[in-house]
């Protein structure tokens, strides 16, 4: 798709000074310059230009407030003395993955006194002995160089949340997504309340029959106490009527034989 006609419909009848946000990655650049951008883009803060054929910047409109630049692989190979006009309020520069061959391509870079974060790896520059050292002599107001530091300390993770918070798009959208989450998760929440309210009055209901069943086992435990005390005391009358019966032949019998003393 060609960028003139992508950037309208990525526009979506909107005004272009509303627009902040504008990513046309992946698009083609006819004659490898900025195409369908113009100057009425005054709102735009982050535009992104991804692998769109460009070679020059030279084209680009007056964007007083872009503070983010992304053109990553494109044939980029000079016409950067425009951005320090055109973008003054820039503070992130992407130009990785481009024709840059020597350091004196991006000496215009200096006037752009806000640039905090600029990003060369995978161009031939990067490939330069005392690469680091040189980039930062040349560009003083310079914090981050392909993700790091003069120290070789990377991007802290607040300001690479940032930048994600940046692309993220419009904050409306995400306070609907925000709103129907919340939405769910009330419902989700009463749906678990409910649950459990019914989950703990079932469990009262059967510790009410396990009672209930406790005290039938004790009953019939007292039951079968009682009728083991009758059948043990039954047991004992009769051991005792049987031993009395048997105490009395004993003794019949002895009446009945006479003793024969021995001569």
């Amino acid at each position: 798709m060609e960028m003139k006609k992508r950037i309208s419909l990525e526009l979506r009848n909107r005004n272009p000074a509303e627009v902040a946000e504008l990513v046309v990655d992946n698009c083609r650049s006819s004659d490898g310059e900025v195409e369908g951008l113009t100057d009425d883009y005054t709102g735009l803060e982050i535009l992104s230009m991804v692998n769109v054929g460009l070679s020059s910047l030279s084209k680009l409109p007056s964007l007083p407030k872009l503070r983010k630049l992304e053109v990553s692989d494109n044939t980029i190979s000079g016409g950067l003395d425009a951005l320090a006009e055109k973008c003054p309020s820039l503070t992130y520069l992407n130009l990785s993955g481009n024709k840059i061959k020597d350091l004196s391509t991006i000496e215009p870079l200096q006037n752009l006194k806000n640039l905090k974060s600029l990003d060369l790896y995978s161009c031939e520059v990067s490939a330069l002995d005392d690469y680091r050292e040189g980039v930062f002599e040349l560009l003083p107001q310079l914090t981050y160089l392909d993700g790091f530091d003069e120290e070789d300390n990377e991007v802290p993770d607040s300001e690479a949340e940032n930048d994600e918070d940046d692309e993220a798009g419009p904050p409306g959208d995400d306070d609907d997504e925000d709103d129907d989450e919340d939405e769910e998760g009330s419902e989700g929440d009463e749906v678990g309340l409910s649950y459990l309210m019914k989950e703990g009055i079932q469990d009262e209901e059967d510790d009410g029959d396990y009672v209930e069943e406790d005290e039938e086992d004790e009953e019939e435990e007292e039951d079968g106490d009682e009728r083991s005390g009758v059948l043990q005391r039954h047991g004992d009358d009769q051991a005792v009527k049987v031993h009395r019966e048997t105490h009395k032949v004993i003794k019949q019998s002895a009446d009945t034989y006479e003793v024969t003393p021995f001569n």
